[in-house]
């Protein structure tokens, strides 16, 4: 029994505590069941998923960076039928709550796919994913004009009463703008940052490295831009929000808290330590009892005041 409260609730999503993972870094959990114990995560984000299945960008799809990483996957996933189907069963049995990252190729497909996991129990939470850089038939369009955000918000919520949570894109120049578009449209948490567009260039071929040329910058180089974001939203924007960017240890974790989030996520992180996510839980709730803090509600903001 924890000697501190480490549940939070993120727009209707109940957290036991506020770990979660990054869509797109940790599989549906299953691949990652020998490292992690799911059942201790506050939520399990999984994978995203389209409703008809997507074959991903062409090869290579990954490049390691100073600090981090791009990545160019492409929202690979068998699509949200044979998800419903065969893997959401698997992972409910850990009991932990699941959100699903939900992306399509049109505002449309958002509801449909919303509406599809509606049925769902055991779906916990929907991440809308306005924001992926690889994909060119929509993420990036979406997530970077306010009005379309807006409107995505309100298809996805009209095919659904779970809690809406959207997942915004760091590359607009005013984060603010784009967030309290989300909130208009009835969104009922943010995720923020999803990946920096970003590229690298091979010089002995000459070319660049990716199969799609561009990607998303992941890992510990956009800590500082994440952290900036959230401190902004948190500021200037009445909703919950999940923080992430660059986090691979408590202390990372710790900042985010105290920049105004109210949970985190780890991502490019589990690809270097798959038990990373528990090791900032309990990172978390050591740093709340040596500070004399009994709930993690205590330093969520501080920074912000």
């Amino acid at each position: 029994m924890s000697k501190v409260n480490l549940g939070v609730n993120v727009g209707g999503l109940q957290m036991p505590n506020p770990v979660t993972t990054a869509s797109g870094t940790f599989g549906s959990g299953l691949e990652m069941t020998e490292y992690v114990d799911l059942s201790r995560l506050g939520a399990i984000t999984v994978k995203g998923t389209t409703l008809e299945p997507r074959p991903g960008n062409l090869q290579p799809r990954c490049a390691e960076t100073p600090a981090g990483m791009l990545n160019s996957i492409g929202l690979e996933n068998p699509g949200v039928e044979v998800f419903v189907k065969e893997t959401l069963p698997k992972v409910a049995e850990y009991g932990s709550p699941i959100v699903v990252n939900i992306a399509g190729k049109d505002i449309e497909d958002y509801g449909k796919v919303a509406a599809i996991l509606e049925k769902e129990d055991a779906v916990h939470a929907l991440e809308v994913n306005v924001s992926c850089p690889n994909v060119k038939n929509g993420g990036m369009a979406l997530g970077t004009n306010p009005d379309l955000v807006k409107e995505t918000a309100e298809v996805v919520k009209a095919n659904t009463t779970k809690p809406v949570i959207m997942k915004l894109s760091p590359n607009v120049t005013d984060i603010v703008e784009v967030a309290n578009a989300a909130k208009a449209g009835g969104a009922d948490g943010l995720t923020l940052i999803n990946c920096l567009l970003g590229m690298a260039v091979d010089i002995r071929t000459k070319k660049p490295i990716l199969g799609n040329v561009v990607g998303g910058l992941s890992g510990p180089a956009i800590k500082p831009v994440a952290l900036r974001m959230v401190y902004q939203v948190h500021k200037a924007v009445d909703l919950p929000i999940i923080g992430l960017g660059g986090i691979t240890c408590w202390q990372d974790a710790v900042e985010f808290l105290l920049a105004g989030a109210t949970a985190v996520s780890i991502g490019t992180a589990n690809f270097i330590d798959p038990t990373v996510t528990m090791k900032v839980i309990d990172g978390i709730e050591q740093y709340l009892i040596d500070n004399g803090y009994n709930d993690v509600h205590d330093i969520i903001g501080l920074a912000a005041k």
